[in-house]
């Protein structure tokens, strides 16, 4: 009997997916455990497992199209089986990209009409894009032969000039030059969807106020230069800096917290979430139980989740259960920024640059390294002053990163 295979949740804040490939065609045999095909989530893009013996006698779901989580995607089931009529009762994605018929004859497929008459005239079937760019340009878009589907004209045929083109006379008042006007489009992928719709909750509904200082980084720079001479697992300054927040946080409870609406939640644990920019967006994976990790711990976690991320290799277990957050932007030289807060996270942390800069100590100059740093606070949890105290714990380990080791 054929069974409808349905795209599954795989993260916890997923609605829809993208078919990035199939692995299978129809006709395959499939088993358990088989590779159906490669989807992107809007955290990374995973592969969709199979549970159903059998062979695969349709697909519903498009390459590259988004499709809504619990969509059918697919068909499997026997050769011959009557999955037509189990599709007719159910809805379903609305394009499909291949069917099989396994029997002796294979139905006609209704045609989409795509012109419609009325009272004698045709419509013109163009897309919106086509017709603003036709009217920008003074181009008769009913002399442009269309080359989409029932022949919809697209922008395509307007740059290319599939036909002859007649102008529309509209006079110009300015010279024209050889250069011409264009740009490139592409759909927002499943990770930027996310992005945006947190981001944007986020920064509209959590109260922001924001808190910087300014640290001294000449023993952290030392220290890290030590550290790397004995050990093969380089140290980096962002791992003194998540380091030194993890146990700045056991202090500061109030700020290794959540919001829940209705309730706060104070957590024993500390997991750091630590920012990571891909070309498609922005993954946050999570070194659990930070303070109670070594340096190269935590070094060995963020290089392992690092190269995992480019690969798009990352599960939802990586991404998940942050109790704070760390952006950090000053490998391209960002001397200070402030940054959105990673809900339900009540505080996100912005690090700089560091900078050789002129210190002055008692009335003395001198040349050092500082770094600024921004804590992002939620007000509704962390007041002022919880804030400010939490950073001079942590500017405190930093500029004294021995309290680190012990």
């Amino acid at each position: 009997m054929a069974e409808l295979i349905r795209l599954p949740k795989m993260s916890d804040t997923m609605t829809e997916g993208v078919i990035v490939s199939w692995l299978m065609k129809v006709g395959d045999q499939v088993k358990v455990g088989d590779i159906l095909a490669e989807v992107e989530t809007d955290k990374a893009t995973m592969e969709l497992e199979n549970f159903v013996k059998g062979t695969v006698l349709h697909l519903e779901a498009k390459e590259g199209e988004a499709i809504p989580v619990d969509s059918i995607i697919a068909v499997v089931g026997n050769p011959g089986d009557d999955y037509k009529s189990l599709l007719a009762g159910v809805n379903t994605h609305p394009s499909a990209t291949e069917t099989i018929e396994l029997v002796e004859e294979k139905e006609d497929l209704p045609i989409e009409i795509l012109t419609v008459e009325s009272k004698d005239q045709t419509r013109l079937i163009a897309s919106p894009l086509a017709k603003k760019i036709a009217q920008e340009k003074g181009i008769d878009i009913r002399s442009i032969q269309g080359s989409g589907d029932g022949g919809r004209i697209v922008k395509r045929d307007i740059d290319a000039g599939n036909s002859a083109i007649a102008t529309s006379g509209i006079a110009t008042s300015y010279t024209a030059f050889n250069g011409s006007e264009g740009y490139d489009e592409q759909p927002v992928s499943q990770m930027r969807k996310t992005i945006a719709k947190r981001l944007s909750e986020s920064k509209f509904t959590v109260p922001h106020f924001y808190l910087t200082m300014e640290i001294l980084m000449d023993k952290a720079v030392e220290a890290r230069t030590a550290i790397n001479e004995y050990t093969d697992m380089k140290v980096s300054v962002n791992d003194l800096i998540v380091k030194a927040a993890a146990t700045a946080l056991r202090k500061h409870p109030k700020v290794n917290s959540s919001w829940l609406g209705d309730k706060i939640r104070f957590n024993h644990h500390i997991h750091i979430g630590v920012a990571m920019a891909l070309e498609e967006g922005l993954l946050v994976p999570v070194v659990r139980f930070a303070d109670q990790k070594s340096l190269s711990q935590i070094s060995s976690e963020v290089k392992t989740f690092s190269a995992r991320a480019k690969e798009k290799k990352l599960q939802s277990e990586d991404w998940t259960g942050n109790t704070f957050t760390i952006s950090n932007l000053g490998m391209f030289g960002i001397e200070a920024f402030t940054a959105i807060i990673n809900t339900p996270d009540t505080c996100i942390m912005a690090v700089g640059a560091v900078r050789e800069s002129v210190i002055v100590e008692n009335g003395q100059m001198r040349a050092g390294h500082t770094m600024k740093v921004t804590l992002s606070c939620d007000h509704r949890v962390v007041d002022g002053v919880v804030g400010s105290r939490f950073l001079v714990t942590f500017k405190e380990l930093l500029e004294q990163p021995v309290k680190l080791l012990v």
